[in-house]
C-alpha cells in the first residue's frame, strides 16, 4: 500500500465526509493504493456515527474510538500502530490542512529521499493571540534546543517513511515534538515543505494558547 492518511479527531462532525471525499479525490487521481484511519479521541458529538457510515461503505476507511478523551498524542500513537502504507500521513481533521499537498510530501519522501517532512503553514489563518503568536514562541524555542531547521513543529500536516512511525513512541504532548523524537531515534533526513493553511469551515479550534502552556 502507498499511504496512510493518521486522522485524529475530537467532536469534527461537519467536516469528515467532506475531508474524506477531499482525499479519495486526491488518491484517486494520483492513483495511490490508501487507507485513511479516523482516530476519535472520545467525540460527544456523531463523529463515530459518520465514521463508521464511512468504513461500511468505503473499505479504505478505518475508525479506531477512544471511550475517552486522551488527547491527539494517543490519537497518533493508536494511528501509527495500525498504519500499513509505505508512506504515513497525519493531517488535522477540521479541513484547514490540504489533502492536495500529499503528493509532493510523497514525491520528498520517494523521490528526494527524506525520512520525515513537516509542513510549514508560511501563511496562517489563526487568531495572532490565540494561535499565530503562541505558534511563533514555541517553534522559536523548540529550534533552539534541537538544532532542528523548521518553522513549523506543530503543523497536523506530516508525511514519514513508514519506519519512523515504528520506531518512535507517541504520548502526554509530544505529539508537538514528533521531528525532535524522531531525530532522537537516529533519523536525519528530516525535512520541511510550505503547505496551504486553509481558514477553518467548522465550529471552532479545539486548541487555544493553554495547549503551549502544559
Amino acid at each position: 500500500m502507498d499511504i496512510s492518511v493518521v486522522i485524529p479527531l475530537l467532536n469534527e462532525e461537519e467536516s469528515i465526509k467532506e475531508l474524506y471525499d477531499w482525499i479519495a479525490e486526491v488518491m484517486q487521481s494520483n492513483r495511490f493504493s490508501y487507507e485513511i484511519l479516523f482516530i476519535d479521541d472520545g467525540s460527544s458529538d456523531a463523529s463515530w456515527k459518520i465514521i463508521e457510515q464511512l468504513s461500511l461503505e468505503h473499505p479504505e476507511v478505518r475508525g479506531i474510538k477512544f471511550r475517552a478523551n486522551y488527547g491527539k498524542s494517543q490519537a497518533l500513537h493508536a494511528g501509527f500502530a495500525r498504519a500499513t502504507g509505505e508512506v504515513v500521513i497525519t493531517m488535522d481533521a477540521d479541513l484547514q490542512d490540504n489533502p492536495e499537498e500529499i503528493p509532493g510530501l510523497m514525491q520528498m519522501i520517494r523521490e528526494d529521499g527524506f525520512e520525515l517532512v513537516s509542513g510549514w503553514k508560511k501563511k496562517r489563518y489563526d487568531s495572532v493571540l490565540s494561535k499565530n503568536l503562541p505558534s511563533k514562541l514555541f517553534n522559536w524555542a523548540a529550534r533552539r534546543t534541537s538544532k532542528l531547521k523548521l518553522h513549523d513543529f506543530n503543523c497536523g500536516l506530516k508525511a514519514y517513511r513508514n519506519e519512523v512511525v515504528k520506531s518512535i513512541d507517541v504520548y502526554g504532548e509530544m505529539h508537538r515534538y514528533i521531528p525532535v523524537l524522531a531525530k532522537n531515534a537516529g533519523f536525519r533526513r528530516i525535512g520541511e515543505k510550505v503547505v496551504k493553511h486553509q481558514a477553518r469551515k467548522y465550529g471552532k479550534t479545539k486548541f487555544g494558547m493553554s495547549r503551549f502552556l502544559n
